[in-house]
């Protein structure tokens, strides 16, 4: 019985103890590809975001954004010049992991629960 307790527990304490790769700031100016799939599409986007805005191009229309940093982490964007109301939420992205030139990220709609994963490669 004490041997079954032990291989769960030593796991849990293995896992526990690892850390994601989370260098979020290098992540906050540049060119980025972004790949995210919906309803088993994926859709691709191209942009490139400064301090204050994000300029994104998605089949061929572009669109800017302002970028409000909460933290090195996560960060809210917000159509400059929305077209509808549902335009005027912003959409609350979440870096979870980086590694070397990307990182996996979550985003949804502020105020909003369901939320979806996606990829972003830095490109310069």
């Amino acid at each position: 019985m004490k041997k079954l307790l032990f291989v769960p527990a030593v796991a849990l304490l293995l896992t526990g103890c690892y850390e994601q790769e989370r260098n979020c700031a290098d992540f906050k100016t540049g060119k980025f590809r972004s790949e995210v799939e919906i309803n088993g599409k994926k859709n691709v986007t191209e942009f490139t975001r400064d301090e204050k805005f994000e300029i994104a191009t998605y089949e061929g229309k572009t669109d800017t954004a302002s970028v409000r940093w909460i933290n090195d982490c996560e960060f809210v964007l917000e159509k400059v010049n929305p077209k509808s109301a549902a335009e005027k939420k912003g959409v609350h992205m979440k870096i979870l992991t980086t590694k070397g030139n990307s990182y996996t990220f979550e985003f949804s709609l502020v105020g909003d629960t369901q939320k979806q994963k996606g990829t972003v490669t830095k490109l310069d």
